[in-house]
């Protein structure tokens, strides 16, 4: 065997394997450095205990000899940090080489072996001792003073007491963490097997166990199919960091959490937490699914991982921050929110004037978990899915109006529909705080919003994650919300918008309430809103009372309406001053559509004056009987005089020439030929334009050839409100109509917009529209018109009488048509029979069967001759004036 005598130092890193064995490392350059085991010469020391071999049942595990752990102790505890000298005197054919080994930098520091034996720690070799090595001599000296100091294994009793216990397993490893109430306990680090994961020594019951550092991961070792492991990127470079720090160390470790059978801890060392310096210098990356157990502080584990991000080491050297492209200005912002959207989601308002819709990070808002929806009934979401509700107006009540901080953590990119997934745009989302509250951190507190869960290399998440999924453990362990197991809430919300009927017989309640609170959730125009009425729980569409507002954009069955100017700033205006606040409305009347006419305010703030004030919108005439109406015609007046926004174009004309041009206007007589389809019970008639019947008969025609080589399916076409469709009338035949309410599959309530008439007919006798057939093709063809200078009467048979006349004299006849003014739903006019040109209203005059409405317009004078009123004693008048009272010639109204 050769003999080497050439010193060599070691710097630092050591590890004692036992009593006589130890492993050395240089300083690190470029990477760890290599191990290298030392022997020590002329000496034994007791072999430690070594567990079974895995895999072989007849291996049993092998305890300590005496003295051998207290051997290994005393060099663990002179040796490991410290800075050693070594020399080797033998190196086997096998590789194992013996020396000595010195505490310092040369060979004049303590001699390890020979104060092993000094304390009785180990036995010298005798049998290869030379008289004239002086190193060999002093051995046995030292030996011999042990012996007869009785030191170490040359004391009385054998060393039993010194063989430990040792425990390798544990039978329930959950129930020996919790028992230990998560209190720091004294460990050796006996193994670093990656930079996160070591065997430790539990003392003093030395129970060795596995444990993984909580709230983080290191690259590991791979291990291929022939038994060679791989490292991942710097994994070699993280376990040389953990062992340099923690191997052999004293520490304690506070045994955190046992999840399937892995013990997760944290390690506190005197010179710092391991689990955060790894982090920091960017071997590690934080693991959501033990962050939650850690103890000592999350957000130091975050904090020290963002800076690592922020420096680019190690693991993140190709990093890029998910907000790397956005100014500062983009990522932090103040904003006043406008909307809420839906449970994560708002639109705010910038410094600048422009919108922006942002999402709460790394939250999920209430989903609907039951497949089982009615198919008769429409899903609104809102109301809906359960809690949806109660997050919105968590939100909505906290929020609107208010100015919010704005923290931009990640943009997530636009996708495309996938199967059973919809298309998303692309959103920004952001930590959003208010008075230094997290909101997404408060609404999953309050269980009603869950916590999303990513990849462990998806960084596109909340800046603080780990205080969402505290909440949400919270909010689960208290069964809050979306985790209690109570009945979900039910909202039953009645929407009447558009409902005639119901509107009806609604509206007394509202009237005499007075004003009532409502919400406002929607704002269609400047003055068309949805409001929410939470006493009544119900949807109604409320037109502001007393002006008259710049029209929006919107689809016609003729086209599109062009907007008006101003339009968009008034919806803009009413939006930003009531849109999803608490307000009070006043009733006063509905329309025909079934929409409630009032006055509405916020805050003292009257809206319809608030809009002639700045100059978005007109006084209306109705506006007379208010008590309004002098704020709103001095408000009006300013705005004109200033000829602000609607009175931009407005001139004043002198008063003589308003009053001759009325005297000088004429009425127009500008009859055409029509084509009379329906005549209604309120005296109403629909007509057709004879210059435009050839366009629908080749429509039809060509409609119906369509229809008969590709018939639709049965069943296929689900009725909406408001949607056109073509039905299969009672003759066979397909035409156009538009659904105006839906009862049930079987019973569809249809109105043929090219004749005028309706129907009740089943789902399977309809059919989605073709848009070469569609009203953009072709408009609707029925027009509503009523008869110009009559009065319907109020009685029932008398009007049915009425009807009965007209119905033979003009329904399906061509006639002529003259508009003379126009009404509140429909134009006024007169008809005259296409061959005698006699007038049809002035001969149900003469008849007796109506009376004359008397017009105050001058020019229209000349068509109303009182005396017909009282020609022959007919019908009506057989029984003389019928007129009650209090009618308007007695100088009454009702």
């Amino acid at each position: 065997m050769p003999r080497l005598s050439n010193p060599r130092s070691s710097l630092f890193h050591l590890q004692v394997l036992s009593g006589c064995a130890i492993i050395v490392r240089g300083q690190p350059r470029g990477g760890p450095p290599p191990e290298r085991q030392i022997n020590l010469s002329n000496i034994r020391a007791g072999a430690m205990a070594r567990r079974a071999a895995q895999g072989q049942p007849d291996s049993k595990d092998t305890p300590d000899e005496p003295y051998a752990f207290q051997a290994r102790e005393f060099l663990r505890k002179k040796l490991i940090g410290k800075e050693v000298c070594f020399t080797v005197e033998i190196k086997t054919a096998l590789g194992r080489e013996y020396g000595m080994v010195y505490l310092g930098k040369d060979t004049s520091g303590e001699n390890i072996a020979e104060a092993l034996v000094n304390e009785g720690l180990a036995t010298v070799r005798r049998e290869g001792i030379r008289g004239n090595n002086p190193e060999q001599v002093r051995l046995c000296e030292l030996e011999d003073q042990a012996k007869s100091s009785k030191k170490g294994q040359w004391s009385e009793g054998g060393g039993t007491h010194t063989i430990r216990d040792m425990k390798y397993t544990i039978e329930n490893p959950r129930n020996f963490v919790d028992s230990l109430h998560q209190k720091p306990i004294n460990a050796i680090i006996e193994h670093v097997r990656d930079g996160s994961v070591v065997r430790a020594l539990l003392l003093p019951d030395y129970y060795l166990v596995t444990v993984m550092l909580s709230g983080v991961k290191c690259p590991s070792f791979k291990r291929e199919a022939d038994g060679t492991e791989t490292p991942e990127p710097f994994a070699a470079e993280a376990k040389f960091f953990t062992e340099s720090r923690l191997l052999q160390r004293d520490v304690q470790i506070i045994l955190e959490s046992c999840p399937n059978q892995i013990i997760l801890g944290t390690i506190l060392h005197p010179n710092g937490n391991i689990t955060e310096l790894l982090l920091k210098e960017g071997f590690a990356r934080c693991v959501d699914w033990s962050m939650a157990v850690y103890t000592q502080g999350a957000e130091k584990l975050r904090a020290a991982e963002r800076s690592a991000k922020e420096r680019k080491v190690r693991i993140w050297k190709d990093y890029v921050a998910p907000t790397a492209n956005l100014d500062q200005k983009d990522r932090q912002f103040v904003a006043k929110v406008m909307q809420v959207v839906n449970a994560d989601a708002m639109v705010v308002k910038l410094n600048s004037g422009e919108y922006k819709t942002i999402h709460l990070s790394s939250i999920r808002p209430p989903r609907n978990e039951s497949e089982n929806k009615d198919k008769d009934k429409r899903f609104r979401p809102l109301y809906d899915i359960p809690y949806m509700f109660e997050a919105r107006e968590f939100l909505r009540k906290k929020l609107i109006g208010k100015k919010v901080n704005v923290t931009v953590d990640y943009i997530r990119a636009a996708t495309g529909p996938g199967e059973g997934t919809p298309a998303f745009a692309e959103r920004t989302c952001a930590t959003v705080t208010i008075g230094g509250i997290n909101i997404a951190e408060a609404l999953v507190s309050k269980g009603l919003a869950t916590v999303i869960r990513y990849r462990q290399d998806d960084d596109q998440r909340s800046s603080h994650y780990d205080e969402l999924l505290a909440a949400e453990a919270r909010a689960i362990k208290n069964g809050k919300g979306l985790h209690s197991k109570k009945e979900v809430p039910i909202h039953r919300v009645a929407d009447i918008s558009g409902e005639t009927q119901k509107a009806k017989q609604f509206l007394p309640f509202l009237q005499r309430a007075g004003r009532s609170e409502a919400v406002v959730e929607y704002v269609f125009s400047g003055s068309r809103l949805k409001l929410y009425m939470p006493k009544e729980t119900c949807l109604i569409t409320f037109l502001l009372a007393g002006i008259e507002c710049p029209r929006s954009s919107r689809n016609l069955p003729g086209g599109l309406q062009v907007a008006e100017p101003f339009s968009d700033e008034a919806m803009l205006f009413t939006k930003e001053l009531v849109l999803q606040r608490e307000v009070e409305v006043e009733v006063e009347s509905m329309d025909k559509a079934g929409n409630f006419i009032g006055w509405l305010h916020i805050e003292g703030v009257n809206l319809s004056v608030a809009l002639v004030e700045n100059a978005l919108s007109k006084v209306h005439f109705t506006a007379e009987r208010s008590a309004y109406y002098k704020t709103l015609v001095s408000a009006e007046e300013v705005c004109r005089q200033r000829k602000e926004k609607v009175w931009a174009n407005y001139e004043e004309k002198p008063v003589e020439e308003v009053v001759h041009l009325s005297e000088e206007k004429e009425r127009v007589a500008n009859y055409r030929h029509v084509f009379v389809t329906e005549i209604t019970d309120q005296l109403h008639f629909y007509a057709q334009d004879v210059e435009t019947g050839g366009q629908l008969e080749s429509l039809m025609e060509t409609m119906r050839a369509e229809l008969a080589s590709q018939p639709p399916v049965e069943g296929s076409f689900v009725a909406r409100r408001g949607d056109y469709c073509i039905a299969k009338f009672a003759d066979g035949e397909w035409y156009r109509a538009r659904v105006e309410k839906v009862e049930s599959p079987a019973k569809v309530h249809v109105f043929y917009i090219d004749y005028g008439n309706r129907e009740v007919v089943s789902s399977t006798r309809l059919a989605a529209m073709l848009p070469a057939f569609s009203t953009r093709a072709l408009p609707a063809q029925a027009t509503e018109y009523t008869f110009a200078f009559i009065q319907v009467p109020q009685d029932e048979d008398a009007r049915a009488d009425v009807v009965d006349c007209v119905v033979r004299d003009i329904q399906n006849i061509q006639c002529l048509l003259n508009v003379e003014y126009s009404g509140a739903t429909c134009p006024h006019v007169t008809v005259q029979f296409g061959d005698t040109k006699d007038d049809v209203g002035l001969g149900l005059v003469k008849e007796g069967l109506v009376m004359v409405d008397v017009r105050k317009e001058k020019h229209l004078q000349k068509m109303v001759r009182p005396q017909i009123l009282f020609l022959a004693i007919l019908n009506i008048w057989r029984y003389g004036d019928f007129r009650a009272d209090d009618a308007d010639e007695f100088g009454y109204r009702r």
